[in-house]
């Protein structure tokens, strides 16, 4: 995993480092760190142009110190002084090495050096920087973005919110982002994520003081070790019967999909509980499935059967016997998954009965908004959910005492008590219809199988993003696509379990 923390955290650590250190060490290991990631950029040191924009704290100190071990190495060096001051240390160390310092006034021969260079590297602001940037760091942050040449950041890109990936206006667009001791939540949540480019980290003996990561990104061998492996001693029932009640007259096939996206990630067996038409459709596709015949407008048991766990709301609809069927699974003990109408049944009431029964319940509840529905049940508007995802997630998942995975372009899981999850695998193409339906029947297998809702949330959402990858080589997939690449994205993070 990797894994970020808040900057008071970061903060405090440096603090306690620095007591032990002599004094300006950390600053010299993050810039020796820094040139030595921006040399790796540059086809060549030696005649290179590179431009620092730095503004007058630490984060353009760094950027001065690694700028004076470049020109040591025979790149022509210039920097650009957003204020009247820059870290003294550091400009002097870059005249020494032959560096050049220009305050900027925004004049056509500053932006032509920023034009003409192989790197600019931004250290304008760094990760104390909160709200939108002030002039004449945004007009550098707008020229930076625009220009032909690599983009380097510092620690984080100026202008996004290290602690919530926030950008509140012009903001540096980098190419890669060097940060120092940890990563910071910010560049693994979009939309500051999305600006940050290649995260690289640079080791400055931060670690021991640090401690339990704010949020944690997986990798493919977290996920490994957290998907179940079927023993030798399994049948269908000990490895997961899953509920379904998804589907409805007019939204077939939101339940096929769903029944088809727990089939292939690996569940024992599929109960599907709905009305004729859509149970015969969702044979038709998926024979292997169990019907029952459980139209919640019809029938008198509403209740989940002899089941591991339940997936209930994509296409469901949201009639008052729909509402019916959610309090009937929210009432039983086993864990569920509460997607789309289910969700909009939930937030039907202003936070009344239904949304009540999330924390009473015992069993593990996950919910898998997105934004807009996210929007709804906490009664905030959508753009200040798209703006800050993380916040919102873990605000969510406190208020209902559950887990939240909320789905958007990174999709983030928070869970009470513990680390928030930033999904590594999202991708655009997942934004078509019916694959959140996918999504809903593979986190229900994982659920199923017996992982609890946070671990099930992390590991369906890496494979489903892998799988939109897989389906058709980065080219155009519909919801469909993703079932016969599930298989092939457990498949690919599997493979190195064996032994």
């Amino acid at each position: 995993m990797h894994s970020a923390h808040t900057v008071s955290v970061v903060r405090e650590a440096e603090r306690a480092l620095m007591a032990r250190v002599p004094e300006g060490a950390l600053m010299r290991r993050a810039a020796a760190g820094l040139a030595a990631e921006c040399a790796g950029l540059l086809p060549r040191v030696y005649g290179a142009g590179v431009v620092l924009l730095v503004g007058g704290g630490d984060n353009g100190g760094d950027a001065l110190y690694a700028g004076a071990l470049l020109a040591s190495r025979g790149a022509s060096v210039r920097a650009l002084a957003a204020g009247r001051t820059v870290h003294e240390g550091g400009a002097d160390a870059l005249r020494a090495a032959g560096g050049r310092i220009l305050p900027f006034a925004g004049g056509a021969a500053e932006e032509a050096a920023l034009f003409d260079a192989d790197l600019v590297v931004d250290g304008l602001v760094g990760i104390g920087g909160r709200g939108g940037l002030r002039e004449p760091h945004a007009a550098l942050a707008v020229l930076a973005s625009n220009a032909p040449a690599r983009v380097v950041a510092v620690d984080v890109p100026s202008g996004v919110d290290a602690d919530t990936g926030e950008v509140a206006g012009p903001a540096v667009r980098a190419d890669t982002t060097v940060t120092f001791g940890t990563h910071k939540p910010g560049l693994f949540v979009d939309p500051g994520a999305e600006r940050a480019g290649r995260v690289r980290l640079v080791d400055i003996g931060l670690g021991p003081e640090l401690p339990g990561p704010a949020l944690v990104r997986p990798q493919a061998v977290d996920i490994a070790a957290l998907l179940p492996a079927p023993g030798a001693e399994q049948d269908k029932y000990r490895r997961g019967v899953l509920g379904v009640r998804a589907g409805s007259d007019p939204y077939r096939g939101a339940a096929v999909l769903c029944v088809g996206g727990a089939l292939r990630t690996g569940v024992g067996m599929v109960r599907f509980g709905g009305g004729r038409g859509v149970a015969d459709q969702v044979i038709g596709r998926w024979p292997e499935a169990v019907a029952d015949l459980r139209d919640p407008q019809s029938s008198t048991d509403l209740s989940p059967g002899r089941v591991a766990a339940v997936v209930i709301g994509p296409g469901r609809g949201t009639h008052p016997a729909n509402a019916d069927e959610l309090r009937a699974v929210l009432d039983s003990e086993v864990p569920v998954l509460v997607d789309a109408d289910g969700l909009t049944l939930l937030t039907g009431g202003g936070g009344g009965p239904l949304s009540a029964l999330l924390r009473e319940r015992a069993p593990q509840t996950l919910l898998t908004p997105h934004a807009g529905e996210l929007s709804r049940l906490l009664d905030v508007a959508r753009a200040d959910v798209e703006a800050r995802r993380l916040e919102h997630a873990a605000r969510a998942a406190d208020r209902f005492g559950c887990t939240v995975l909320l789905k958007g372009s990174t999709t983030v899981i928070a869970h009470p008590g513990a680390p928030a999850v930033a999904n590594p695998t999202g991708t655009p193409l997942l934004a078509t219809a019916g694959t959140g339906d996918v999504l809903s029947g593979a986190v229900g297998a994982l659920m199923a199988s017996g992982l609890p809702a946070r671990e099930a949330a992390t590991c369906g959402a890496y494979l489903h993003g892998r799988a939109a990858s897989l389906a058709r080589g980065g080219a155009p997939i519909s919801a469909s696509d993703l079932l016969d690449a599930l298989p092939l994205a457990v498949a690919e993070v599997t493979r190195g379990r064996a032994v």
